[in-house]
């Protein structure tokens, strides 16, 4: 079926004329997602879609168009319309397609050819059985906001005139349940997940325990004194961290005046035990992938390494304006042209479980969750503030817990400031890995 998605981009490649540069995106997938509530299905969609995405550049100008169907007369009418576009567009000096530049397509374990075989029935049953372990797990969780099933299968092949013909496809699938516990007036919220490529790969037990951990240690929670203390960021907050940290790495942001690393290449912009790396042909993460959006071997890529910021992210369009390579960090479907993006980050992790670590810091607050992370964040001057709730460390080891308070610092000082990284590396169904960190010197604003 790759073969088949190539067929269809080389048919059009081959139409170009004179000096035109011609890129063509094809995709296709298949998609399931299930809810549950009380036992029945809430919601179910299935859905199958398939497109071609054509960039056109020509003097200095893009056009793009895109159609939502694979039909022969729709192919040509999109290039057509895309070249039609690129005579409404604004010269850019820097436009250009991705070029091939030597690095090999790795052969990465991405797809699954069982996972179109598995029943509607059986993903139900999946959901089904998560709301009921959640249900178990303790007599004070009262009550499932949803217990999901979603699945996917993709598969997108790039040719284009530069010489790229690349072909990349992958299957995953997620279980993810949010519960709610109560005790006399007191109500909290707890969530819990698993990844997988194949359902059998699900842990469908392990998902409702966190879910209802998180839920019922929180139950009792009151707002702490303010103060300045040493935080360890739960695994899904850090996530979220490295998100943020991510998108100020991308040399679009850069280029737009809205990273606060901007002019610090090659400097220290964190502290020795921060190690980031950006790797979508790591098998285990949820986002990896052989080839990017403009069809470029996907490779690892060290972003930040023992504390020296040692490159930016790029795509063909914003290497070429920082007079650099590509890092085969263009993101897109079929339907939109690149931008940049990291595609599967990590931190190098440590050597130390959560437990180990609180047991070294002995006062602390663990942070379990956040809210408004990304408008508390300012990408420019680096300035954080959010909202959080979790759980007092007290004599190395979990307390009471902790709600209705905020921290703040700066990006630039969380940074500096972290002491180490857990060795508890999870894979989430996000472009981040999870791993616990503990972070130094951040405020805690409460009582």
């Amino acid at each position: 079926m790759s073969e088949e998605l190539l067929e269809i981009g080389d048919r059009i490649v081959a139409l170009a004329t004179g000096d035109e540069q011609v890129e063509v995106v094809v995709g296709r997938s298949t998609s399931t997602e299930v809810r549950v509530y009380e036992g029945e299905v809430e919601q179910l969609a299935s859905a199958t879609s398939a497109g071609i995405g054509v960039r056109v550049i020509s003097g200095n100008r893009q056009g793009f168009a895109y159609a939502g169907s694979l039909d022969p007369d729709v192919l040509a009418d999109t290039l057509a319309e895309a070249r039609d576009n690129a005579t409404f567009a604004t010269p850019d000096e820097w436009l250009g397609l991705a070029e091939p530049d030597g690095v090999a397509v790795p052969s990465l374990d991405l797809y699954r050819e069982g996972l179109a075989a598995v029943s509607t029935e059986a993903k139900i049953d999946l959901a089904v059985a998560l709301e009921k372990a959640v249900r178990a797990n303790d007599a004070r969780i009262t009550g499932i906001d949803a217990a999901d099933y979603a699945d996917g299968v993709s598969e997108g092949a790039v040719v284009s005139t530069t010489g790229i013909r690349t072909v990349s496809r992958d299957a995953s699938c997620y279980v993810s349940v949010s519960c709610v516990a109560q005790d006399g007036d007191d109500t909290q919220t707890g969530f819990g997940f698993s990844v997988g490529r194949l359902p059998d790969e699900l842990d469908i037990e392990a998902a409702a325990a966190d879910a209802g951990r998180r839920a019922t240690r929180l139950l009792g929670a009151t707002q702490p004194r303010s103060g300045r203390v040493t935080v360890v960021l739960d695994p899904y907050v850090t996530a979220q961290f490295l998100g943020i940290i991510g998108s100020t790495l991308s040399g679009e942001a850069v280029l737009k005046g809205r990273s606060l690393f901007a002019d610090r290449l090659g400097e220290e912009v964190a502290s020795a035990a921060f190690t980031l790396v950006d790797d979508a042909t790591n098998p285990l993460a949820y986002s990896a992938s052989e080839t990017d959006g403009e069809g470029l071997a996907s490779r690892r890529n060290v972003l930040i390494d023992g504390g020296r910021l040692q490159q930016f992210v790029h795509n063909a369009y914003t290497a070429r304006r920082s007079d650099t390579t590509s890092t085969a960090n263009a993101v897109r479907g079929f339907s939109s042209t690149p931008s940049v993006g990291c595609r599967a980050l990590s931190l190098s992790p440590g050597t130390k479980l959560q437990d180990e670590l609180l047991a070294d810091l002995g006062e602390g607050v663990l942070i379990s969750s956040v809210s408004g992370l990304h408008s508390g964040v300012n990408p420019v001057s680096g300035d954080f503030s959010t909202g959080a709730e979790g759980l007092r460390i007290s004599g190395g080891q979990l307390a009471e817990p902790l709600r209705e308070f905020t921290i703040a610092s700066t990006l630039q000082r969380m940074l500096s400031e972290v002491a180490a990284v857990g060795a508890d590396l999870e894979w989430l169904p996000m472009r981040s890995a999870g791993v616990s960190l503990v972070v130094r010197d951040v405020t805690v604003s409460g009582a």
